[in-house]
């Protein structure tokens, strides 16, 4: 597939490229700076500002999907829906947060009185975001949470798929390395499962 990625330089964009690209796909890698992409013969590195509607359609068109690795807080998520319909294009894919995950009935992670608040607002604009796509009733779109804890480790290929509740293991600990998140971002890609709906990946 033809598949633009921004923010392909970042700690989950970049291990979302590395697999996208070892899966054969071409991707376009929107990023601030290009020249941050390491080369590869099916990888077209652009320029781009997401918050620029006109310019991202313009690196859009032609695709056939589109995958947004980017910090909400940095963002409008309604420029990036109107630049992905304006190119025509079908599907968006979103990279989500743990933080609007239910840990009990009607009760979010973000909302509990331990979460950190050095992520609250970044959590709080993920949440935003999620509800804006709720209400898109044209676009193909996903949204993918991952696990409270979520890092770089390794490429297990072993993780649960859940819907809108916090997964947490047997050791009690919610969890998903960057590499594991990425599998299910291009699983999700190729076989899509969850369209126009909200779905989260663990341990």
């Amino acid at each position: 597939m033809k598949i633009a990625l921004i923010g392909a330089t970042g700690n989950v964009g970049s291990k979302i490229l590395a697999e996208a690209l070892n899966r054969g796909h071409h991707i376009t890698g929107i990023v601030r700076n290009p020249d941050k992409l390491k080369p590869h013969a099916r990888l077209t590195a652009r320029q781009g500002d997401v918050n620029d509607e006109i310019g991202l359609a313009k690196l859009f068109f032609g695709h056939v999907a589109v995958i947004s690795s980017v910090r909400f807080k940095l963002m409008d998520p309604r420029v990036l829906i109107r630049a992905v319909k304006k190119a025509e294009v079908d599907r968006l894919l979103v990279v989500g947060g743990a933080g609007s995950l239910e840990v009990a009935p009607g009760i979010q992670l973000v909302d509990t009185p331990d979460f950190p608040a050095e992520y609250k607002a970044e959590a709080l604009a993920g949440r935003d975001f999620l509800n804006l796509l709720r209400g898109e009733k044209i676009l193909a779109w996903t949204f993918l949470s991952p696990s409270a804890f979520f890092g770089p480790g390794d490429r297990t290929g072993k993780f649960r798929l859940g819907k809108d509740h916090l997964l947490v293991g047997t050791k009690g600990e919610s969890k998903i390395s960057q590499e594991d998140f990425a599998i299910a971002m291009i699983d999700e890609l190729e076989v899509p499962h969850h369209t126009r709906k909200r779905f989260t990946v663990g341990y």
